[in-house]
């Protein structure tokens, strides 16, 4: 494809290997053509895919197709109408946390590509929950479901992680669609810890009677909640959390984030290997779709599951969806296979041929 082949080598060398200022380039970009009508119609028309069969209904919400853009990619929503552009069917935000936050010191994301994956460890870096809230109460409303992703702030010691959480819930509840609870990532030192039994309890707790008070206070209805989850819990540990979440009314599941583990990589140079963080990619690839699985089995179709990891081709979506998920996310797909990608994926699930599509990519 002539991303993959041309453009993305050029830029990976203009670049000069520095992933995150590449992410940040990006952004500016995407934020320019989101805020220029013309050029926002006219990647629309390139780039997004729209049919009936593809539309989902979950959460209360209409979703134009199953393919999301993964929290992360667009952290503080500085380029959410060209993300609609690009033909995604929901996009996730975040994750943000009560407070600003710088994140870790760089460098803090890092390229593995001969194993189509990415490290990171940039520890939640955001302008604040208040600060995401002021933005998307000045945008006009998307045509697509907006997620929004809340997690610890670096600072708020354990015993304040509940009160920080509801704190974002509060600031961003009238602009979500649904709201991720991410207490998964493993980059916020004891964030993991959340996923523990009794911890994951007081927080769900916390969350939905703020949830509900919320709803009764702006006359609506109460946001669905979805836990992410991190591949590196044991089947046991993932069953345990499933009671939690059944019991305290999640909507759905979120499955998975990134790993600390490295056993899937195979060309990395042992150096980049061992970077601290949570790895993306292929070689998350089959675990995302075991536990997806999983909680498909263990909840036999009830909890809905946005299945993400490891998604690059159409063939990987397919897959992911026969191993249990509802709707879908990508985000280091994208930056692998290009723009073109999500437009390839969705026209292969609603049915149609990929005529064409590599000279669009």
């Amino acid at each position: 494809m002539i991303y993959e082949h041309l453009i993305r080598p050029i830029l990976f060398r203009l670049q000069r290997g520095d992933a995150e200022a590449a992410h940040e380039q990006t952004l500016h970009l995407l934020a320019l053509v989101g805020r220029l009508r013309l050029v926002r119609a006219g990647v629309q028309r390139l780039f997004a895919f729209s049919h009936p069969d593809l539309v989902r209904h979950l959460f209360g919400l209409r979703f134009p197709n199953p393919l999301g853009l993964a929290a992360g990619m667009d952290k503080d929503g500085t380029a959410l109408p060209a993300w609609a552009a690009l033909g995604f069917g929901f996009v996730e935000v975040g994750t943000v946390t009560g407070q600003a936050q710088p994140g870790n010191p760089r460098p803090r994301l890092f390229r593995l590509i001969g194993d189509a994956a990415i490290i990171n460890r940039m520890g939640f870096n955001n302008l604040g929950a208040n600060a995401l809230a002021q933005r998307l109460a000045t945008m006009p409303p998307l045509p697509i479901p907006l997620g929004i992703s809340i997690g610890k702030s670096k600072i708020v010691p354990p015993e304040g992680a509940v009160d920080d959480y509801v704190a974002s819930l509060r600031a961003l509840f009238p602009y979500a669609g649904y709201i991720a609870i991410n207490v998964s990532s493993p980059n916020t030192p004891g964030l993991r810890a959340l996923q523990g039994r009794a911890q994951l309890a007081t927080l769900l707790g916390a969350l939905q009677r703020e949830n509900h008070d919320l709803a009764a206070a702006h006359a609506s209805r109460p946001r669905p909640l979805l836990v992410k989850i991190a591949p590196d819990l044991s089947d046991n540990a993932i069953s345990e959390l499933l009671t939690v979440c059944s019991d305290h009314g999640v909507a759905g599941l979120i499955a998975v984030n990134t790993t600390i583990d490295r056993s899937g990589l195979r060309s990395a140079p042992a150096a980049l290997a061992a970077e601290a963080g949570g790895l993306s990619g292929r070689p998350l690839q089959q675990r995302a779709r075991e536990v997806v699985r999983l909680i498909a089995r263990e909840t036999q179709g009830r909890l809905p599951i946005i299945g993400v990891g490891g998604i690059a081709s159409p063939s990987d979506a397919a897959q992911m969806l026969e191993a249990g998920a509802s709707l879908l996310q990508i985000y280091t797909g994208l930056i692998y296979a290009g723009p073109g990608l999500p437009k390839r994926i969705v026209r292969s699930l609603g049915g149609m041929k990929e005529e064409g599509m590599k000279e669009e990519g």
